[in-house]
């Protein structure tokens, strides 16, 4: 058997496999292979959430996630390619991070850049899709899980409409904020994954592109490197862009710092209890986040939800307009691993400015990898482009982004 280098996409130890469901022979996504995140559960196997204390603490599982359960509906499995290469897929401790790094299972090399980060917390999905190890990988994304891997990492990635993919059988972190999404290689791949999710029956004509006009959020653009903002500009131009709104008007501060105190109080919520009881060890990066959970105070939450309000309000009220926004999935090209504090708090700060957008107005996005005749001021280093919907928008998201191969033609590029 020929080796394959897997990148450490996958958590160590057995490789995780599961047959689709009999009789799913002829459904869509028969003969796919899909990697699973290790914060959605498979029958029988553990999930380990990143944190070997949680492991130690949590049973291996009796069923499958609603996510899971889709996929292999459909006829997807948790199979090799002729080889053991499939299964659970490393993610950043418990999913607090953006980084794609693991203290203890470790950090999933990304193959368009191995010095640099693969972005998190669902790095190993990314990778093992990247890396051509499986057709498609489920993840999670909150504040940007999803989002910012396939960026750094040169695929697509979907965020979808907060509660439109079931969440049960998923770790619970921020509730409100918390979805399900999934990565490819391709557009098509993309839209093909998506009927196990949302059905067969093609989006309504009206909610596909030509008539929903795409506009750029001028204000996130600026929020990010010269370099990749000419990277961006370069390709919404080649999209016909031409438009431009200020998405968050005068709270982009407001928007981070919202995020983090809803995020933080709902993590704590829903893991409060299993912190205190079991005080698990976190590696370095990921124990000061952890910190900061019991130390919101009830008194600045009212803001907050103000604030979040306040964005969903205005950002929906852009989306009614008839058009959808597009902006860079992330400020910056993938940061270097051995990047100081000082880079990783920027790329932290503004990724998640960014990337709480959708989930503080709960909005499907889209993101797609620009072909490397658009990176020159990149030096070839992958860039995300997104494209945020109305909610309910993600079939339309998923078909529009299927016809754009002219530009996004990123296996011929």
């Amino acid at each position: 058997m020929i080796a394959v280098d897997e990148g450490g996409a996958f958590v160590p130890g057995p490789r995780c496999r599961v047959a689709p469901h009999p009789g799913a022979v002829s459904a869509p996504l028969a003969g796919l292979t899909v990697a699973i995140k290790d914060l959605i559960d498979v029958a029988l196997w553990p999930t380990d959430c990143g944190n070997p204390d949680w492991a130690r603490t949590h049973a291996p599982v009796t069923a499958h996630a609603a996510c899971v359960e889709a996929v292999l509906a459909h006829g997807a499995s948790v199979w090799a390619h002729g080889a053991s290469v499939c299964g659970k897929t490393i993610t950043d401790e418990m999913a607090f991070s953006l980084e794609g790094e693991n203290f203890y299972y470790g950090t999933p090399v990304n193959p368009r850049c191995p010095d640099r980060m693969p972005g998190g917390s669902s790095s190993g999905s990314a990778v093992a899709v990247a890396r051509g190890l499986c057709d498609f990988a489920l993840g999670t994304d909150t504040g940007g899980s999803v989002r910012i891997p396939a960026a750094f990492c040169g695929i697509y990635g979907i965020r979808t409409t907060h509660g439109r993919v079931k969440l049960d059988g998923v770790m619970p972190f921020a509730s409100s904020y918390d979805t399900v999404g999934w990565f490819a290689q391709s557009a098509a791949m993309m839209a093909r994954v998506g009927t196990a999710f949302f059905g067969t029956q093609k989006p309504d004509a009206a909610r596909v592109g030509t008539v929903r006009p795409l506009v750029m959020a001028s204000d996130i653009l600026a929020l990010a490197d010269a370099d990749c903002a000419e990277a961006v500009s370069q390709c919404a131009q080649a999209l016909g862009v031409t438009d431009e709104v200020n998405a968050l008007g005068d709270m982009q501060t407001a928007c981070f710092d919202a995020y983090q105190i809803l995020q933080c109080r709902e993590i704590w919520q829903a893991q409060g209890k299993w912190l205190r009881a079991t005080k698990p060890t976190f590696g370095p990066t990921i124990a000061p986040r952890f910190g900061w959970l019991s130390k919101i105070p009830d008194s600045a939450l009212p803001g907050a939800q103000l604030v979040r309000e306040q964005i969903s309000a205005r950002v929906n009220a852009l989306l009614a307009q008839g058009c959808w926004l597009v902006f860079p999935t992330a400020p910056c090209v993938p940061p270097l691993l051995k990047s100081g504090e000082d880079v990783r708090t920027s790329f932290y700060r503004r990724t998640l400015t960014v990337d709480a957008i959708a989930g503080h107005a709960g909005l499907p996005q889209i993101t797609l990898p620009l072909p490397r005749r658009f990176t020159a001021s990149t030096k070839g280093l992958p860039i995300g482009l997104s494209i945020l919907g109305a909610a309910g928008d993600d079939e339309a998201l998923l078909a529009f982004a299927a016809t754009l191969d002219s530009v996004f033609n990123v296996a011929t590029d």
